[in-house]
């Protein structure tokens, strides 16, 4: 396999904002579980009296879209048109989650199906004095693993092939929720004959063979190619691609920056864009598949797609808990 070890030199910056530019209104559908995100803020103050624990003031909560919900933020955050095609349950956090996506108008939510039954849920406690950045306590999971019904799915698969002749680019985010199923993959898989699909599976990578594209962090990677950790990333990528019909493979490495694997051959060490001092990973991996989607919806080669996301990761690497960039951050940090 051939090795092109390239970084970004500064004459490449120059086209990278006219990319993003050309951002705005792009029609890229998102594929998967759509989850709450809830934070939970507040103040230590004591110990109980009741067992070796910190008693925490309550302060405030938020609730974000998380899981495929952070991927569709992080696009329309971009400027593009999102078309989600999902589920979210028909609770008192459902609704909080819908509110959300009511506020961006180049949303169309008709794909998102409201079932009777409970929004997956994490809940993330954060405590921290008023003066100091508050580190996360705990997390707690809520999902009652329902199984979707048969008319819950065909109606998802209806929804999904009534707007796919009208988007630009797919996102398959798989959070192991149950939205996606094999017969979706396999209707991907169709799909990305013609356009761009770009898969992003906590549990099923695997079953992507023949997307356009995968976005991996580099445990997922290793895992992929059942290698361990004595084999280098290059052997990890190259294995995958020799095994999974794939166009391209990126990489996250966390402080190690990104590599991305093409099918001719070739492979871009791309280095960490920002600080090393990283403040959240939480849905950095999220904003990499958006902005890589989006930049190849704009019409950009695959590398320059992925230093695009390269930045965008720093940044939100930055920001506290589930974040997104906006057009302007990301060209200033490109800049």
């Amino acid at each position: 396999m051939k090795k092109n070890l390239n970084t970004q030199q500064p004459d490449d910056r120059k086209s990278f904002g006219k990319v993003v530019d050309r951002f705005k209104g792009k029609k890229v559908c998102v594929i998967g579980d759509i989850i709450a995100d809830v934070y939970i803020f507040g103040k230590p103050y004591r110990l109980s009296r009741e067992a070796p624990v910190v008693v925490v003031k309550y302060e405030e909560a938020r609730i974000y879209p998380g899981s495929a919900g952070n991927t569709i933020n992080n696009l329309l955050a971009l400027g593009a048109h999102v078309y989600p095609i999902g589920f979210i349950g028909k609770d008192s956090t459902g609704e909080k989650l819908m509110d959300f996506f009511s506020q961006y108008k180049k949303i169309d939510a008709s794909g998102i199906i409201r079932y009777n039954g409970t929004t997956v849920t994490k809940t993330r406690i954060l405590a921290g004095d008023t003066h100091t950045s508050k580190q996360q306590v705990i997390r707690i999971d809520r999902d009652d693993n329902r199984a979707y019904t048969r008319d819950e799915k065909t109606e998802f698969m209806e929804k999904l092939k009534s707007v796919s002749p009208h988007i630009d680019t797919f996102i398959v985010s798989d959070y192991g929720h149950g939205s996606i199923d094999n017969k979706i993959i396999n209707y991907m898989k169709a799909i990305a004959q013609d356009k761009a699909v770009i898969g992003d599976s906590r549990y099923s990578l695997r079953k992507f063979a023949g997307f356009t594209m995968l976005t991996p962090n580099e445990s997922e990677a290793y895992e992929l190619a059942g290698l361990d950790e004595g084999h280098t990333v290059e052997e990890v990528g190259g294995k995958i691609m020799d095994s999974m019909n794939l166009t391209a493979l990126l990489v996250t490495r966390g402080n190690k920056g990104m590599t991305l694997f093409l099918k001719k051959g070739e492979i871009h060490h791309i280095p960490i864009s920002g600080k090393n001092d990283v403040t959240d990973v939480t849905g950095a991996g999220d904003t990499v598949c958006a902005t890589a989607a989006l930049a190849l919806a704009s019409g950009t080669d695959f590398y320059t797609a992925s230093q695009i996301a390269n930045y965008a990761a720093g940044i939100v690497v930055m920001k506290r808990g589930t974040a997104t960039v906006s057009p302007e951050e990301l060209k200033k940090a490109m800049e």
